[in-house]
């Protein structure tokens, strides 16, 4: 009798062989879209964050120039959810004239959303941004653009004293509840868009919503574009990857896991969402948890879309020279481009 695998290879087997219920070939990419996103918004738990939603307040904490950003930058807390509010920091060019396009900044595992701002707060943070270009809110007000850092669940703020991320176990209990974490992730940016749509119009153009993380900012800017149409351009960045090649292939912290999810769609295919709107995806070519092949394989299904869609030049892959890193210099001519369209 064969001993067969060990239950870890088994599963990553499994998910390997897995063929995504929801991959899209060729058709009504419109009619396909409409009943993907209604399944995946059933897998990340959106109804069950969603019956506890709350009439939307916001509160500002402070308004002033801020010198190291060169900008006004204005401190918000809203809330998005019962007991739930998310902090969040707007910085607008210190010469914007009008409303500005507007670009989400999401950081993905680290000590908080002061990364995006350029801001050191504990040991090594530092080396977290001049390591991998991940002060994105600090470079995009240079740029031009209103820049958000908004803090996510589970880290900085929104995590433990200290700046401890705690996926692990609050992961657990939301999908006890028929939650996720990323869900609740998502839905905190759409109640985002909500807040700048009512309060923030003057400032933003709500018509040119960016969003762009790293990491897991990355996969919270994938899921979250591939829901809310309101996204124009999505900037994930390490982030995009088969499955059997990044989370199921090696330990990831909680907060990836969706119940289900690959059964009905791999990345590739919360890609194809995102049709027709701009998909920047970023990659670094030694990132060895987040495999290049893995993420060409993801781009190419996304092609797909983008052509039945008839825009297969609004999709594009940058592929940083290093690993697990944000690519800003390569990355932000194409935006730019991008941005030129909207």
């Amino acid at each position: 009798m064969n001993i067969g695998l060990l239950p870890q290879e088994h599963m990553h087997t499994l998910v390997n062989e897995q063929k995504p219920l929801f991959h899209f070939e060729k058709g009504d990419l419109a009619a396909w879209q409409r009943d993907a996103r209604a399944k995946l918004s059933e897998l990340l738990g959106l109804g069950e964050i969603e019956k506890f939603a709350c009439p939307l307040e916001c509160e500002i904490e402070y308004d002033r120039y801020a010198e190291d950003l060169d900008c006004r930058e204005i401190r918000i807390r809203f809330t998005t959810e019962e007991n739930v509010t998310v902090p969040c920091h707007i910085c607008i060019p210190k010469d914007a004239k009008g409303k500005l396009p507007v670009m989400i900044s999401l950081q993905g595992h680290s000590t908080g959303m002061h990364i995006s701002l350029g801001r050191p707060k504990y040991e090594r943070d530092h080396i977290t941004i001049s390591g991998g270009d991940r002060d994105f809110a600090k470079r995009a007000a240079k740029e031009g653009i209103v820049a958000i850092a908004m803090e996510q669940r589970c880290f900085g703020e929104c995590g433990e004293i200290g700046g401890q991320t705690n996926c692990e176990l609050t992961g657990l209990r939301a999908i006890m509840l028929g939650r996720t974490i990323i869900g609740e992730r998502v839905w905190d940016i759409m109640r985002l868009i909500d807040l700048l749509q009512r309060d923030f119009s003057d400032l933003c153009d709500t018509d040119k919503v960016i969003c762009l993380g790293n990491s897991g900012g990355g996969t919270a800017t994938t899921y979250a574009a591939a829901m809310d149409e309101r996204i124009k351009i999505a900037v994930p960045s390490c982030a995009v990857c088969r499955y059997g090649d990044s989370i199921a292939a090696m330990a990831h912290c909680a907060c990836n896991y969706v119940p289900h999810i690959a059964k009905y769609f791999d990345m590739g295919e919360l890609c194809q969402l995102i049709a027709p709107r701009a998909l920047i995806v970023v990659n670094g070519v030694a990132d060895d948890i987040f495999p290049i092949a893995g993420a060409k394989a993801c781009v190419e299904v996304a092609s797909l879309a983008f052509a039945a869609a008839g825009v297969p030049d609004r999709l594009h892959h940058v592929i940083g020279a290093e690993g697990h890193r944000f690519y800003a210099d390569d990355t932000w001519p194409t935006l730019h481009e991008e941005i030129a369209k909207l």
